[in-house]
């Protein structure tokens, strides 16, 4: 079993606080990739109905012979299924394509607010919830406004908020009022995607200072915040090594100069625009 810590979400579910994301990965890889993941000790895994990947994922989970309760599988629904009935279909189509019984969390991907339909695809989720279908439901890329207006206009308070979250956009305001909503904050591209982050004089500083890889620094950084990170790689000495992050401790300083990287500076798309 892996020794990776979990938090416990608001409705009682623990979600490993490091898992893997196979963002990216092209399906023909990605069983390989997987089951080099859990053999290195990974056992949650993030995809998502836009990332094509879905039935390999859940294939090499269910051939790797670990007990489906020891995963925490998340999925995402994409924002040409947003809507009541189409999130429905779409949620259907997603355990199909994966081959299981529920997953352990299922987010919407992006909350369009110029379509104004995040309300009622929420109430969808609120469903497959209640079913036991999806053990936890949550969203992706929401802000504050949007996340209010879930919380006052639906019954299910949303156990995670996945969003763009790294060195160079720390999302302080956002994880503030997840963390005072109970919200999970769960970040995607934790590694900054080619923004410089890995090659910024402050984290090789402290990478040389522990002895640690850069990645790994970052990566110990979103863990010590309490942020949920979901690296990904295909390269296998890069999936061990970013899951090798816990026999080590930044301390206050190396906190501090990891938070003095912000910039505002964003990899994706914002979420009040992307439509």
């Amino acid at each position: 079993m892996s020794n990776v810590p979990a938090l416990t979400l608001n409705n009682g579910i623990p979600m490993p606080q490091l898992g893997f994301g196979v963002y990216q990965v092209p399906d023909e890889e990605t069983p390989q990739v997987v089951a080099t993941a859990l053999e290195a000790g990974y056992r949650s895994f993030d995809t998502a109905t836009l990332y094509g990947n879905e039935e390999s994922t859940g294939r090499a989970l269910a051939e790797s012979g670990i007990p489906r309760e020891e995963l925490f599988v998340t999925t995402k629904l994409w924002n040409t299924d947003q809507g009541y009935d189409a999130a429905l279909r779409a949620f259907d189509s997603s355990l199909e394509s994966l081959g299981m019984d529920y997953v352990d969390l299922y987010l919407i991907h992006w909350p369009l607010p110029a379509r104004d339909l995040y309300v009622e695809t929420w109430r969808a989720l609120e469903k497959v919830h209640a079913e036991g279908r999806a053990r936890s439901i949550g969203v992706s890329n929401f802000q504050p406004a949007h996340l209010t207006r879930l919380t006052e206009e639906t019954d299910v308070v949303p156990a995670v908020n996945q969003v763009e979250l790294h060195p160079r956009l720390q999302q302080e305001e956002l994880r503030a009022f997840d963390a005072g909503h109970g919200i999970a904050t769960e970040a995607w591209s934790p590694l900054g995607r080619g923004n410089g982050v890995l090659d910024d004089p402050a984290v090789t500083g402290i990478a040389g200072k522990h002895g640690r890889t850069p990645a790994q620094v970052v990566l110990r950084w979103h863990l010590q915040l309490g942020n949920v990170v979901i690296p990904k790689s295909v390269t296998p000495a890069r999936i061990r090594e970013n899951i090798d992050v816990l026999g080590f401790e930044l301390d206050e300083a190396d906190q501090a100069a990891l938070g003095a990287l912000e910039t505002g500076e964003r990899v994706g798309p914002h979420p009040e625009t992307f439509n």
